[in-house]
């Protein structure tokens, strides 16, 4: 098999490929560029600058319709996680799919509604603070269902739906106190936790919600957590919220929906070439204490979905050595991605363009951003080919919680971000520039 067919089976199809260099003399051959679908990223760098964020339609829909294909046999509505990533050109893209929405924001909501009004049906609200005004935006919206996190938020949420005189579907989102094998972070389903209210709980909040004139008991919800790659703590959690929905229903409360929310996770260490058998196991799991229910699933996948589809695109500025401590500095740094700052989060991070004797020669090297903190870098101690001043790194699987994150400390721009499908290029965030970011000062 030739280098460029293991390369292929290797890499993270469908995206983000090594094609061989078109154009070149014979002495170049083997010599592979990283494209995003049928674009050279070297391409997209020179005429975008970097950083750079690109994303591959192809990705994207195809992790979308993995999950629409895994709960085929399942009532069920995809709810993307918007947090995960924001961008208005993702969310029109996944909306013409069919997609539903989860939102935590007033902010998401309204990004939502500006993608399609019409997604307002298909959209469930969660998180633990929403506010008066956000509670008031999303009842005017219509939204599918609000997922309720706590008594007092139940009882701001009867005042706005008696105000505005719309009724209010609920879920009660429950603390199954089930762990999980992930960052402490980003684990959300014990009862240490701010998120949910305590499963035992749960009925006497359902009595309170079915007496109030405008809130409508509808459903279940749940969220244990994210960057989750076993099964099992998903089955656990369902497996619960299904003995309480018999529970309620013998209490006499109509429910429709259970929303088991998000988390599946990603390997950032390896090729992800089995996505689709990965979301079949899921599916299996957590549909098997569902069965004879009768209830319509809500899955809230954002990462599992956008991760893959992106990568950070980064040039390297200097190259230093400290007393035999090897450094590359990068142009994009941690206000770009905090991933690996904040979570200590590993990243794969590959050359744009490689040959065999970069593929041969390779030194341990930290990569690390212009920031003034000590804090801001992509990989320590990684083994990585040799590379000069102003060649292109990839960061990969940087489609999740990249841009989203993203902020302007030490008065950086945001990156640009470009959506390509095919041979098709379209921006879908502009570089900010500094009068953008002092606009709002007085």
């Amino acid at each position: 098999m030739s280098f460029v067919k293991k390369l292929l089976v290797l890499e993270r199809p469908p995206g983000f490929i090594f094609r061989a260099l078109r154009g070149r003399s014979k002495k170049d051959d083997g010599k592979l560029a990283l494209h995003c679908e049928d674009v050279p990223l070297e391409q997209l760098a020179n005429r975008h600058g970097t950083p750079l964020y690109v994303y591959s339609t192809s990705a994207i829909l195809q992790r979308f319709h993995a999950f629409e294909e895994a709960f085929a046999k399942v009532p069920h509505t995809i709810c993307y996680s918007v947090k995960a990533n924001s961008n208005l050109g993702i969310l029109k893209l996944l909306a013409r799919q069919g997609c539903g929405f989860d939102v935590v924001s007033g902010g998401e909501l309204e990004r939502v509604l500006v993608a399609d009004r019409r997604a307002a049906k298909k959209i469930v609200f969660s998180g633990v603070g929403k506010s008066r005004e956000e509670i008031s935006a999303a009842l005017k919206a219509g939204i599918l269902l609000f997922n309720v996190e706590s008594d007092s938020e139940l009882t701001l949420l009867a005042e706005c739906a008696a105000r505005i005189r719309k009724p209010a579907r609920v879920a009660l989102r429950v603390n199954p106190d089930v762990a999980a094998d992930t960052h402490p972070y980003i684990s959300t389903g014990l009862r240490k936790h701010k998120f949910g209210v305590p499963i035992d709980l749960a009925r006497e909040l359902y009595a309170k919600t079915a007496a109030g004139t405008f809130l409508k008991v509808s459903g279940v919800s749940v969220h244990i957590g994210s960057q989750i790659t076993e099964v099992a703590p998903f089955a656990e959690a369902v497996d619960r919220v299904a003995e309480l929905v018999r529970g309620l229903r013998s209490d006499g409360h109509k429910i429709e929906y259970i929303d088991i929310g998000g988390g599946f996770g990603i390997d950032y260490h390896k090729s992800d070439l089995h996505f689709s058998e990965s979301v079949a196991t899921y599916a299996r799991a957590v549909s098997k204490p569902l069965h004879k229910l009768n209830v319509h699933l809500l899955l809230e996948p954002g990462r599992a979905i956008i991760g893959p589809a992106g990568v950070l695109l980064t040039s390297v500025l200097y190259r230093k050595e400290n007393d035999g401590k090897r450094f590359l500095i990068v142009d994009a740094a941690m206000n770009d991605l905090i991933r690996p700052t904040l979570y200590s989060a590993y990243h794969e991070i590959v050359a744009v363009n490689q040959s065999k004797n970069r593929r041969d020669a390779k030194k341990t090297v930290d990569v690390v951003g212009p920031i003034c903190e000590s804090g801001d870098f992509f990989a320590r101690d990684r083994e990585l080919p040799r590379m000069e001043e102003g060649e292109l790194f990839a960061i990969l699987d940087t489609g999740a919680y990249g841009m989203s994150l993203a902020s302007n400390y030490n008065t950086r721009p945001r990156a640009a971000e470009i959506l390509v499908s095919g041979k098709s290029v379209k921006i879908i965030r502009r570089r900010e520039k500094i009068r953008d970011l002092i606009a709002a000062e007085l």
